[in-house]
Order: C-alpha cells, then sequence, then structure tokens
C-alpha cells in the first residue's frame, strides 16, 4: 500500500508492493494527524471493498482511494471528510452495491456514531 500526500487536506491511497509507504511530492510536506485521520479511513475503506470485491469474484485491480477534508470552528476541528474511489474495472452495474460496502468500513461507522473519549493522565 502507499499513501500519498496530496495536499495539507487530501491523501491518495493506492496498491504497491512491499510494506506500507507515505509519499509526499515535497520533503517538507510532514504527515499530520489528519492525514493519519484520512489514512485509517481510506485502509479501512480499501480493505472493506477488496474484501467485498473478493466475494462478489470481482478484482479489486487499479482501485484508488482518495480522502480530503475540511475544517470548521468553535471549536476549531475536521468538519467534512469526502471519501471517493476510483475502480476502473468495476462494472458500472455493482456500483451502487461498492458505495453501501464502502460505508460498512468500521472507522466510517465510528465517524458516524462517536465513542466516547476519557482523557486519564499519570503524575
Amino acid at each position: 500500500m502507499k499513501i500519498t500526500l496530496i495536499s495539507d487536506e487530501e491523501i491518495r491511497l493506492e496498491a504497491s508492493e512491499g510494506a506500507l509507504t507515505i509519499e509526499a511530492d515535497s520533503s517538507s510536506r510532514a504527515y499530520s494527524p489528519y492525514h493519519m485521520l484520512a489514512s485509517g479511513l481510506a485502509v479501512c475503506t480499501y480493505g472493506v471493498l477488496t474484501s467485498w470485491a473478493s466475494h462478489a469474484g470481482l478484482k479489486a485491480d487499479g482501485l484508488i482511494i482518495e480522502v480530503r477534508w475540511s475544517f470548521v470552528d468553535q471549536p476549531h476541528r475536521v468538519g467534512k471528510i469526502v471519501l471517493h474511489f476510483a475502480w476502473p474495472g468495476l462494472p458500472a452495474e455493482r456500483m451502487a452495491a461498492a458505495k453501501r460496502a464502502a460505508s460498512l468500513c468500521p472507522v466510517h461507522s465510528t465517524f458516524k456514531i462517536p465513542p466516547e473519549i476519557d482523557i486519564e493522565a499519570t503524575a
């Protein structure tokens, strides 16, 4: 898998040989917590879609996932996430089913129904 940092507010995930890599067009672009958040959603969605494809007898060759986000204030946070997938070999009649499958990613569900977060500290 390869994650490419497209901008400060967008990543791309695609299949590649070997271990997971993170690349950017510039050494000055740092992998931020927001890139990490989007990467988790992308990797989860990719896994769900490739599993669904396997069970449906489809090939996931060329599947690319892009995630972009934007911020809102009061408080400052990610206010919107857009996940886009491009799947060249997916038959048009299977697109709606693939979108439904993508929405089954547990990270996606976590965003829709956020968990309770407890903050603990040790002196």
